[in-house]
């Protein structure tokens, strides 16, 4: 399918753009398994960045089954110091607390991230001042953006048409998707007051409604596949 050949090749062109951005010895670099998968952010400062254990293994299930992409289905574990941080296409964060980045390590994730490499930030209720902050560090003239409900990442494979849905209550009110841009490409998107990765959790776990999971995992597609076509 023409979808199914724009993703590959567009996931290969990242693949490779970041790798060659981000080392000087592609012998040293870590082996990465072929397929599509989510590489999981572990930083410091204390936050749980290992939140939420069976969201990222369910929403690559989910992308498996309702797309063309070539999956793998394991979950990735990444730091910003890894040599194969730059293997992946996707990376992607949560949790409850504090976030902190050394100095080098903002250097090394503009690096990534202006240079083909995207991140998912998930709130998990929280993270919000740390992520904020931190953020700052790495795009100092940047400012979040919030995303129109029009926007195609709210389009891209299902259709959001009152964009990012509401998944735990939090502080009440609606969700917000918030980006940041580099050169007109999103580098970061912002899952905030809406917790998409409780909704991809097994459902025993936060005994959400299915429908309220099932919103949860269409959008996790959806911001997956606008990363592959973008």
């Amino acid at each position: 399918m023409q979808r199914k050949s724009a993703l590959k090749t567009n996931l290969f062109i990242l693949s490779v753009l970041i790798i060659f951005a981000g080392t000087h010895s592609h012998a040293q670099q870590k082996k990465v398994d072929a397929g599509f998968t989510i590489a999981r952010l572990k930083y410091g400062g204390g936050g749980d960045w290992y939140g939420n254990q069976s969201s990222i293994s369910n929403l690559l299930e989910y992308i498996q089954k309702n797309t063309d992409i070539d999956v793998n289905l394991q979950e990735a574990r990444v730091e910003i110091s890894d040599d194969a941080l730059f293997s992946y296409p996707y990376i992607y964060m949560t949790g409850h607390g504090n976030v902190r980045f050394t100095d080098p390590e903002v250097e090394r994730l503009r690096k990534y991230l202006t240079n083909g490499g995207f991140l998912h930030a998930d709130d998990n209720y929280g993270m919000d001042t740390y992520l904020r902050r931190e953020m700052k560090k790495i795009f100092p003239d940047k400012e979040w953006v919030e995303l129109p409900f029009n926007h195609e990442i709210y389009h891209s494979h299902f259709d959001f048409p009152n964009g990012i849905p509401k998944i735990h209550e939090h502080d009440g009110g609606p969700g917000h998707g918030l980006a940041l841009f580099h050169e007109g490409r999103m580098v970061v998107f912002y899952s905030f007051n809406t917790d998409l990765g409780d909704g991809w959790e097994d459902p025993d776990v936060h005994n959400d409604p299915p429908e309220v999971r099932e919103a949860a995992l269409k959008m996790g597609v959806n911001i997956v596949v606008y990363v592959l076509t973008h």
